[in-house]
């Protein structure tokens, strides 16, 4: 029968009301020693003095990471910017009364003064990520990097190298680790609650508008000039299955292409633009006008004005201007919308893991199993059911897009940098690096219609 927890209880079960180890009756499997924790910023003390960040590129994830300062200015406070879009730059810095000798254009910029803060934030575009890393480790900033560590191998694992070499903090944004949803499964699977782990099957259902957004209009819709997608938008779920099984991936097979979005399959009467007078506009799921004008669907990426009398206005110059506006079947993107990879590790343990586009929903799903139990969940709930008794107990939470993560990172990475101390880190430089490579080695095995060993 299945015992539904209240929110309260729910927090108890899972450390979030006392900060404590997460625990779980065993049902007769052995536990291990592993302690686990959710970083929780009220438990810690606040450092001597604040870490002082520099924000490169001041979007989405440089706007999520920079608020935990506003939320906790005793912890976390952000003395530059670099961004050149100029909006961007001043809201940020406006935000966050960033002087005007600490406003940047480029990141470049930032690094041509003497160091001057603790730390560097790179939430730069995928294909900025390795120069200014390399840089700032050069002249002794830690750093919160956001993921992927940067577009190629040989890359990351330069980026590793130096981290090495200068024994700086180095946190690569794998905010699944952080999730409790997550570190509750790893849990489970750790002391042994489903007997032996057998195998995974996780999947990320991207979400067809968010495909059409990110990858065939967005920022990332070529990978030969930014990042595969299986490491734009999936490094996170490799390096979650890394990190539940718990021992290194051997093998990989990875299926995928692009099927939909490309000129043949365009529709007769589509033009070059959806504002053109496209003659199927209205019955396209993907034109740009019902998108960012009429639905007002992630708009973040115009840098709108405040004003929402202006913002209609804005949206259709944008719409004429720039890739967001363009016909889905004429871009020059090569990102594949559909994408299976099966992995098998060192102890056995083998996974599949698939990345879809043409969903209607997003919010990745997990299924695990066992020896004695198997675990089904969908980032928000999961249900464990006992083999032996049938029991099936569930668990429910509310999260974000992250499941909780960001912050939660932001959390641990601040005390690493104040402690200097990057084993309090769960996704360090040197556990990002080893999932990152999985990555790599999926595509290749894509691109080649081979199986491939992964070399760490």
């Amino acid at each position: 029968m299945g015992k539904a927890l209240s929110r309260r209880n729910l927090l108890k079960t899972l450390g979030l009301i006392t900060g404590g180890i997460l625990t779980m009756p065993l049902h007769g499997f052995a536990e291990t020693n592993l302690r686990l924790h959710i970083p929780d910023p009220k438990k810690y003390p606040a450092p001597i003095k604040p870490v002082t960040a520099i924000t490169l590129g001041a979007g989405n994830r440089g706007t999520v990471y920079g608020n935990y300062a506003l939320q906790y200015p005793e912890h976390l406070k952000i003395v530059g910017v670099a961004d050149p879009i100029v909006i961007r730059k001043e809201r940020y810095s406006e935000k966050h009364g960033i002087p005007v000798e600490n406003r940047f254009v480029t990141w470049e910029d930032v690094f041509n003064r003497p160091k001057f803060a603790d730390a560097v934030i790179i939430s730069t575009p995928d294909n900025l990520h390795f120069g200014p890393c390399m840089k700032a480790l050069s002249m002794g900033y830690d750093i919160l990097l956001e993921k992927p560590i940067a577009p190629t191998e040989k890359e990351c694992r330069k980026i590793l190298a130096l981290a090495k070499k200068t024994n700086r903090i180095v946190a690569v944004c794998h905010v699944l680790r952080y999730s409790p949803y997550f570190i509750k499964l790893r849990e489970l699977i750790q002391k042994g609650t489903i007997g032996e782990l057998i195998s995974i099957q996780h999947f990320e259902p991207i979400q067809h508008i968010h495909m059409s957004h990110s990858y065939v209009r967005g920022n990332w819709h070529n990978s030969k000039e930014t990042t595969p997608i299986i490491l734009a938008k999936s490094c996170h779920d490799l390096d979650i299955l890394r990190w539940l099984v718990g021992d290194s991936c051997e093998r990989i097979s990875a299926f995928g292409d692009l099927k939909w979005f490309k000129k043949e399959n365009m529709p007769v009467g589509a033009t070059s633009r959806c504002i053109d007078g496209c003659a199927i506009e209205k019955e396209c799921p993907y034109s740009a006008l019902k998108i960012y004008y009429r639905d007002r669907q992630r708009t973040h990426v115009f840098d709108l004005p405040t004003e929402e009398d202006k913002q209609g206005e804005a949206i259709l110059d944008r719409l004429k201007t720039t890739n967001y506006g363009r016909c889905v079947y004429q871009m020059d993107n090569d990102q594949p919308d559909h994408y299976t990879t099966n992995l098998q590790f060192s102890n056995g343990v083998t996974a599949a893991f698939s990345m879809e586009a043409f969903t209607s929903y997003e919010g990745r799903r997990t299924r695990i199993m066992g020896s004695h139990g198997d675990i089904v969940g969908d980032m928000s709930q999961f249900t464990y059911t006992n083999f032996l008794t049938g029991e099936k107990t569930e668990w429910q939470q509310n999260s974000d897009a992250h499941g909780g993560g960001d912050w939660n990172l932001v959390s641990d990475w601040i005390q690493a940098v104040s402690q200097q101390n990057s084993g309090l880190l769960s996704s360090s430089i040197d556990a990002s690096v080893e999932s990152h490579i999985i990555g790599f080695t999926a595509e290749k095995s894509r691109l080649k219609g081979t199986t491939e060993k992964v070399i760490l």
